[in-house]
């Protein structure tokens, strides 16, 4: 029987990256310094400098970061902000941990991203104090088009880069068009740690200031908060040197996952299947995303063939049992229609030319 193929492989990684990362360890190991260190200053540095921003601020998680980074630009109980709800609950999340209510915007049915069609409908009421706009599975959207509804009605943005670690359009990376933006480096990321660590980026020298007095208590100075809302969430020097040492290969890794998805585009011919376009830097490959009409046969057929899939994600925001009293009226086709039609094929920087086309081979015959 043929080897499983995964749908990501982090012992794969592990192995490509052990000699820098081993390295990375030690000497944060020899330096006796584990938090808020050089490290992680470094990072900071050399991480908005990659992304083309003025600022980046370390905190433990993704989930974290969009936590802070939305109370750094004013949002808090009662406010209101779009977002998305095709992206697993990790703003809706951060959202109710603000006491924030989240006004879910459908999305467009090629891209999944948020239709700004109808996000125009909701600026036009007037009732908005934010946007999370999330580049899903590595498809940096249309930020021009995005900051031109919303700097005429004078809504801050912040981009959701979870996904979307390089992704570029016109020559700017996501995370430099917003107000601020925020990544995960969980470690399935484009860049991930070896645990959790995440990050806000911004051009504000004012909102940065304000992200490093959340992440740590609300202190303005050692054991004296001036800022409500702190809580402990701090980038790890461990974890911010590992990054630093991947960080230098990401842009590589970004175009093998691009080749991959390239060949599922180009390949894959079974009319049950719609897969995405073929997409320049703009998409990094973070998910490769296919609709299928009976997603649960064909993802069976998968399995019989020793090829893993997953699902990102089986249950919108708006339908989960948590969101009762403030989702589930909301009137959101294409989401509902894409949860119960998207499978996640295979797509990492590590799969070999043979996997791939084991994979096309196997959709085609089905």
């Amino acid at each position: 029987m043929a080897d499983q193929i995964p749908v990501n492989d982090l012992r794969r990684h592990a192995v490509a990256t052990e000699k820098a990362v081993r390295s990375s360890v030690d000497r944060v190991l020899s330096s006796g310094w584990y938090i808020l260190g050089k490290e992680c200053e470094s990072f900071e540095r050399e991480f908005a400098d990659y992304c083309g921003t003025a600022h980046c601020v370390g905190v433990a998680n993704g989930t974290d970061a969009i936590e802070i980074g939305l109370r750094a630009l004013g949002v808090g109980a009662g406010s209101r902000v779009a977002t998305v709800a095709n992206a697993g609950f990790y703003t809706t999340t951060a959202l109710m941990a603000l006491g924030a209510r989240p006004v879910f915007v459908d999305v467009e049915r090629g891209t999944k991203l948020m239709d700004l069609a109808h996000l125009k409908q909701i600026l036009d009421e007037g009732t908005l104090d934010a946007v999370v706009v999330t580049h899903l599975f590595g498809l940096l959207h249309d930020m021009e088009a995005v900051l031109d509804l919303t700097d005429r009605a004078g809504v801050p943005v912040l981009e959701d880069c979870a996904q979307a670690h390089g992704a570029r359009r016109g020559g700017r990376r996501a995370g430099s068009f917003g107000a601020a933006a925020t990544f995960s480096f969980y470690p399935t990321k484009n860049l991930g740690a070896l645990g959790d660590g995440g990050a806000v980026v911004t051009g504000s020298a004012a909102v940065a200031e304000r992200v490093k007095r959340l992440r740590q208590y609300g202190w303005e100075a050692k054991y004296r908060v001036g800022a409500e809302g702190g809580r402990n969430s701090r980038l790890d020097e461990m974890q911010a040197a590992i990054l630093r040492a991947k960080l230098p290969l990401l842009d590589g890794w970004n175009e093998r996952r691009r080749e991959v998805a390239t060949r599922y585009s180009q390949e894959i011919g079974n009319p049950r299947v719609a897969c995405p376009p073929v997409y320049g830097e703009e998409f990094v490959g973070h998910l490769y995303v296919v609709v299928c009409d009976d997603r649960d046969a064909l993802r069976a057929h998968l399995a019989d063939e020793a090829i893993s899939t997953d699902v990102h994600f089986p249950v919108a925001d708006h339908r989960q049992s948590v969101s009762a009293d403030f989702g589930q009226s909301a009137d959101l086709p294409v989401t509902d229609s894409l949860s119960g039609s998207v499978l996640t094929l295979p797509c990492y920087p590590e799969i070999s030319d043979e996997e791939v086309a084991r994979v096309i081979s196997s959709i085609n015959s089905w």
